[in-house]
């Protein structure tokens, strides 16, 4: 075990300190039976793809070309936000980096081509599943807006929504409680986190599924409010990559405090697996799951960013003498303080901007595919143009 007294000497560069792990926001069965009008004719506006859900979907961390631990000016290239004589988030996020919504300029929906006229991001930093539920069967406003199902319902009223891509559950499981506990049991206690966290999601499982099978029938009740047929769009269940590697792939020995002063990843050796190998893997199992029973498609990202999470042996930081690349950087956001050195909090752990171009590209290839469930992997030392599909 790790010996901590307060005399230990830690990184000038960059200082996480606990108090900002606290903070770490993530940002049924058969198909349900719904009249639609027999004439029911396509709204006369733009086609559209649209997502739903949280932060993984929103765009949360776009802000970032992979990692570095310089904390002034652009961040060594890092941080899309400097303009030069300071930072602009909104100029990632737009008018909801003010309400924490996070949807970013390069969110899966905005980097996806071929799909339609138009994208739509209705998805929200934060959102757990009664966000994403009819006000009128339920569901809950967040941060100022209006439940996204009825969102769905008025952009799908006026013009012709062709796919819907939702993600949805991490924040009913309580990853943001996972990734605090486990970094407090690194920092902190010197003890695991894995069995306790894995008891908790156990525990929330089945509440989390029912909530997002639910929440496939809000989008269908909201698509045959607006008379649309079965068959006139697509919907697509997504699941969650890991951000951590395994123990075997990351670069900063267990020991020392490079994990979490250079690295951004205090987690020890054995949480890290289980969060990769077990967690991971058991919540895209569940997800599957529910794609299969609501009939809708489900794309598996549990390995999508296998060799560029943070702290993987086959990433670096970027420096002054190298430059972030989509090749060498990190495809996920550090831990990081957040308060005064860089960006804010609740960018920790979410896929950045590289991934989310990445992501784009996975829903491109989804919607060549008609059906069928599919994993979207990497390809090493490629960038996004090297995403292919598995089926699954």
């Amino acid at each position: 075990m790790l010996e901590r007294s307060p005399c230990v000497k830690r990184s000038s560069q960059v200082r996480r300190p606990l108090a900002a792990l606290l903070a770490l926001p993530l940002c049924a069965s058969g198909l349900l039976a719904l009249a639609v009008p027999a004439n029911a004719a396509a709204p006369a506006g733009p086609t559209v793809s649209v997502t739903l859900g949280d932060s993984y979907i929103s765009g949360e961390a776009g802000r970032w070309q992979g990692n570095s631990d310089d904390t002034s000016g652009s961040r060594d290239g890092t941080d899309r936000a400097w303009n030069g004589s300071g930072y602009d988030a909104s100029s990632v996020y737009g008018s909801t980096y003010a309400s924490g919504c996070d949807r970013s300029d390069v969110a899966e929906v905005n980097s996806a081509t071929g799909i339609a006229q138009t994208s739509v991001n209705l998805a929200c930093s934060g959102a757990t599943t009664a966000n994403v539920f009819r006000a009128a069967d339920g569901g809950q406003s967040l941060k100022g807006e209006a439940p996204q199902a009825d969102q769905l319902a008025a952009l799908a009223a006026k013009d012709d929504v062709k796919l819907i891509t939702l993600s949805i559950g991490g924040n009913d499981l309580g990853f943001s409680d996972v990734i605090t506990s486990c970094a407090e049991d690194y920092v902190v206690w010197d003890s695991y986190c894995a069995a306790t966290e894995q008891s908790a999601i156990e525990s929330k499982m089945p509440a989390a599924m029912a909530g997002v099978g639910k929440s496939i029938d809000e989008i269908r009740a909201a698509m045959a409010g607006d008379g649309y047929a079965p068959s006139s769009y697509r919907i697509v269940l997504q699941s969650y990559p890991s951000p951590i590697p395994r123990s075997s792939e990351n670069r900063y020995s267990e020991s020392g405090w490079d994990r979490v002063n250079t690295g951004g990843c205090p987690f020890w050796n054995a949480d890290s697996d289980w969060a990769r190998d077990t967690m991971v893997p058991e919540v895209s199992d569940q997800l599957a799951q529910v794609a299969a029973a609501k009939g809708v498609q489900f794309m598996d990202l549990r390995d999508f960013l296998q060799g560029r999470e943070v702290c993987s042996t086959a990433t670096q930081l970027a420096t002054p003498d190298s430059p972030p690349s989509a090749t060498t950087s990190e495809w996920a956001r550090f831990v990081d303080a957040g308060t005064t050195t860089q960006g804010t909090t609740q960018e920790s752990m979410h896929p950045n901007y590289y991934a989310q171009q990445a992501l784009g590209r996975c829903l491109t290839l989804l919607w060549a595919q008609p059906s069928g469930n599919f994993a979207c992997r990497n390809t090493p030392g490629e960038d996004a143009s090297g995403m292919y599909l598995t089926a699954s």
